[in-house]
């Protein structure tokens, strides 16, 4: 990619495809400080305004930078690689590739806490790790006065939901959902129901004294590529049929309907929901659901296989934030007559960590 001038015209040039740029695109781009507040970055005028019919008066092109006087007499100074990473949608985040992984990973991406690792280069690190394997761990967080809140707003905003600004995860009488019993739980992902789905999780283990309740993680990502390549039929469905999930409970009702597997655009893995004891599949054509019941016995036992499935004992202190659209998880079964086991969890969305990762790289230039 590269750009060209021809006639006081700028070009973007791009494997054979040349194409003129607007004039106007980069009077909206305009940059010096009569244009654009420096502590915010936004406009000190509405493009809506200008005249639209704006050209270019004169434009020069160095190694780095473009020049351009408009016909309205605006000057201003562009970045080549401003231009073109606009050009190719550059997103830092999304350019992260994903680590496939499975029981035989080793390192669980353990990140020791401080009081200043918010604003530290190793948040920086191990925001890309999140990205990379879809969780980590931060140890030796303070556990006392709901600090997961603390902990959840220096990165972000909490996600509030109908079980609050955060909850606490413990065994508890006349629960409204099987995550506060001391019952096992399957790998699944979070509040499949809701739109939009919960994208990241938090769950702090302020007191684990039971010998069970390990925690579970099993890489969505990594499962639903083996199902691609080695059941296609069964990849193709899953993708391609919504299906209902509903939570109820004595206040609430919410539902959604999304595909087990969602796709992006470019047909890439963005997304996956699996809680079989809140899903419902609509009526098909028996055939249909044949193949639909098939797909998803398989992929459920892939999710539970011992192969894929990272096991663990949270330890009090540790914060495990996970990616719930990428990630399932669950805990093994635990007696309540050893002791207490208790988790306190919470919700963020990937704005919080996309702009908490962008703002550091920028801060240490990397």
């Amino acid at each position: 990619m590269k750009i060209e001038l021809s006639n006081n015209k700028v070009f973007f040039e791009d494997n054979g495809s040349k194409k003129e740029i607007h004039p106007f695109w980069l009077r909206e781009r305009v940059n010096g400080e009569s244009y654009v507040d420096r502590g915010t970055k936004q406009r000190l005028f509405d493009p809506t305004e200008l005249n639209g019919n704006i050209k270019i008066k004169n434009v020069n092109l160095s190694d780095k930078f473009l020049e351009v006087i408009f016909s309205d007499g605006t000057e201003t100074k562009l970045t080549i690689q401003s231009i073109l990473n606009e050009f190719s949608n550059f997103n830092y985040v999304k350019f992260i590739e994903k680590t496939k992984w499975d029981s035989s990973l080793s390192n669980l991406n353990n990140f020791e806490f401080t009081n200043d690792i918010f604003e530290e280069k190793v948040m920086y690190e191990a925001l890309v790790n999140f990205y990379k394997f879809g969780f980590i761990i931060f140890k030796n967080v303070p556990t006392e006065d709901n600090f997961i809140v603390k902990f959840a707003n220096s990165i972000g905003s909490i996600r509030r939901t109908n079980f609050g600004e955060f909850f606490d995860v413990k065994s508890k009488p006349n629960p409204n959902d099987l995550a506060y019993t001391s019952l096992p739980l399957a790998p699944h992902t979070d509040n499949p129901y809701r739109n939009p789905v919960p994208c990241i999780q938090l769950l702090h283990c302020i007191e684990n004294k039971v010998s069970g309740g390990y925690s579970t993680l099993v890489d969505g990502y990594t499962v639903t590529e083996k199902l691609k390549k080695d059941y296609p039929d069964y990849f193709k469905i899953l993708t391609e049929i919504k299906v209902r999930y509903q939570f109820i409970d004595k206040e609430v009702v919410l539902e959604d309907w999304s595909e087990m597997i969602k796709l992006d655009e470019n047909q890439n893995f963005k997304q996956v929901r699996f809680s079989p004891r809140l899903d419902f599949v609509p009526l098909m054509d028996k055939e249909k659901l044949d193949l639909y019941y098939a797909a998803r016995n398989k992929i459920a036992e892939l999710y539970n296989s011992d192969k894929y499935r990272l096991e663990f004992k949270l330890a009090s202190g540790d914060l495990l934030m996970m990616d719930n659209y990428r990630l399932l998880h669950g805990r093994t079964s635990y007696n309540t007559n050893e002791g207490n086991r208790f988790l306190q969890g919470c919700y963020i969305d990937y704005d919080s960590t996309e702009g908490k990762l962008k703002h550091l790289k920028r801060k240490f230039n990397i």
